[in-house]
């Protein structure tokens, strides 16, 4: 007789269930992530309450950043955010704060790039921010101790574009007639950390635009000077689509925003 259990349909089913579940509420329970801090010879960690007795500014606020979730774990020096990312400051506080002891993220983004490792990929494509070669830095367009690591106020898409058109003057506008894309932030046409289209941007040429614009090739079809036929006006418009951008000389160059047409034209 045959003694071993019939793994039934049910029973696997019940199984996997329990099993995913017991792994959900692992994800959930756990709040704080360890990470491997950066070394720093002959230092010990100190503990971020530390930290604070001298940088009470920047501490202020940390607790609602998202970087406050990475910890090392260490019960006796209770929480070690600050720590986490900048390194044990044991030699930094005997020091008196000098310059030196501690790992300053603002100097390379490699204390960055030990969590974020999608970014390092991105900053080494064709079309990037120069953050590698030093020219600029993640502190620039991020603010690592307050909410999202947003400059301005959190994720909040105005504040996006404000830390953008920081640098980017001339597409900040305010313009008479505002592309609507601006209002869904810069994000939605460029990645800030690179890309392989020029420009940054997530897409190439007129597949950009008509990720928004689907009607536009019937659209500026049916709307162009042809005496023959509408279909021939059609053809006329997606052969300039092919052949290049909707911001080709003549047509929307103005793809931030146009003081003068509401169809972004100059």
């Amino acid at each position: 007789m045959n003694s071993r259990p019939r793994w039934t349909k049910n029973i696997l089913i019940f199984g996997g269930t329990a099993v995913w579940g017991l792994l959900l509420i692992s994800c959930v329970v756990a709040s704080r992530a360890v990470v491997a801090p950066p070394k720093i010879a002959g230092a010990e960690f100190v503990g971020s309450k530390e930290c604070a007795q001298c940088h009470e500014d920047t501490g202020k606020h940390f607790g609602s950043s998202t970087h406050a979730k990475v910890a090392v774990a260490d019960p006796k020096l209770g929480d070690t955010s600050c720590e986490a990312c900048h390194g044990p400051g044991s030699l930094h506080v005997k020091a008196g704060g000098s310059k030196g002891t501690i790992v300053n993220p603002d100097k390379s983004p490699e204390t960055c790039y030990q969590c974020h490792l999608d970014k390092r990929a991105e900053f080494n494509l064709p079309n990037a921010h120069p953050v590698n070669s030093g020219h600029v830095t993640c502190t620039d367009c991020h603010n690592p101790h307050e909410g999202d690591a947003i400059k301005g106020a959190g994720a909040a898409m105005e504040s996006m574009n404000e830390t953008c058109t920081k640098c980017h003057s001339a597409q900040r506008g305010p313009f008479v007639y505002e592309h609507g894309a601006m209002k869904d932030g810069c994000v939605s046409c460029h990645n800030p950390h690179g890309s392989v289209n020029q420009k940054m941007l997530v897409a190439r040429d007129a597949n950009l635009c008509l990720q928004c614009h689907l009607e536009a090739p019937a659209i500026h079809g049916a709307g162009q000077i042809n005496a023959n036929s509408h279909v021939s006006g059609l053809a006329n418009h997606n052969t300039r689509l092919m052949a290049g951008t909707c911001w080709v000389a003549g047509c929307h160059e103005a793809v931030h925003g146009s003081n003068a047409n509401t169809h972004t034209r100059r």
